[in-house]
């Protein structure tokens, strides 16, 4: 393909494009005439991406040499600038803390928090020299508050917070934004891909929790997404995608889903203990 001039559309990279909100937004922010660089880190999901007319590459998180690999071959194609990125690849790893290994979680955090680091400080020195960009990070209501069975993927979110909540204050005298996207159920294919996690890494049968897993767990990753409270489709996340991009001065913090709303509402208002009560019986 020829060099595309970087001036003539806005250019945003994004990751975990195979399915769900990193496929839906890809899609409408191409239909919108944005300039698309669509990852994913399967061969097969790049070669779909092409054949929808993508600029499309492999890019697994966990390895970093794709992430640099595939920042070179884009910055080649715009002359040297990104306006935006949007980290959204990652996945959940179900099980109660207990039950979850060590190397588990740490292959929790290769994906949901080293990998979007590792990109993410990768492109500031672009930026910085281009004098502008954005960075939107894929949080999650999980990352506001906790529920059971969800340790590993909850403690991934709150890293996310952490080190997106510094960045911003350290970006502050850049032209650089960094906005925060906490999701609640959309969807997309997490339930299934964590359910499949799920039955991987964690010996249910043998689990104190082997009951709840039975009742709870499995019956929640296998239900059917319309059953879902509050589930709104994929292309709601997009939409709120392009009002980041559209933005002069983007909101450092977007609330997605009622659920959201409500619960980072409750974590605002109530103590501890009585936030608890509440997340207990979800």
């Amino acid at each position: 393909m020829e060099s595309i001039n970087s001036q003539s559309r806005q250019s945003i990279l994004i990751t975990g494009c195979s399915t769900g909100i990193g496929h839906a937004t890809a899609v409408f922010l191409k239909e919108k005439g944005y300039l698309v660089f669509a990852t994913a880190r399967k061969e097969e999901d790049v070669t779909s991406l092409k054949e929808l007319g993508f600029d499309a590459y492999i890019l697994d998180v966990t390895k970093y040499e794709t992430i640099h690999t595939t920042i070179e071959k884009v910055l080649k194609k715009t002359g040297g600038t990104l306006d935006v990125v949007f980290n959204n690849a990652g996945f959940g790893q179900p099980g109660a803390v207990e039950d979850i290994r060590t190397e588990v979680l740490k292959e929790q955090f290769e994906t949901n928090v080293f990998g979007l680091h590792e990109l993410t400080r990768t492109i500031i020195p672009i930026m910085r020299k281009q004098g502008f960009g954005k960075i939107i990070q894929h949080s999650s209501v999980l990352g506001l508050i906790a529920l059971k069975y969800r340790g590993a993927y909850n403690a991934s979110k709150y890293a996310i917070e952490g080190l997106t909540d510094t960045l911003r204050l350290e970006l502050e005298d850049s032209n650089i934004t960094v906005s925060l996207l906490n999701t609640g159920p959309v969807t997309s294919d997490f339930r299934k891909n964590a359910l499949k996690m799920f039955k991987k890494n964690v010996d249910d049968t043998n689990s104190y929790f082997k009951k709840e897993y039975d009742n709870e767990l499995n019956e929640k990753s296998e239900s059917n997404k319309k059953n879902t409270p509050f589930n709104l489709e994929a292309i709601e996340v997009a939409k709120v995608v392009l009002k980041i991009i559209q933005a002069n001065k983007p909101r450092p913090r977007y609330y997605i889903t009622k659920a959201t709303h409500i619960l980072g509402f409750a974590k605002r208002i109530l103590s501890t203990r009585w936030l608890d009560k509440i997340l207990i019986k979800i």
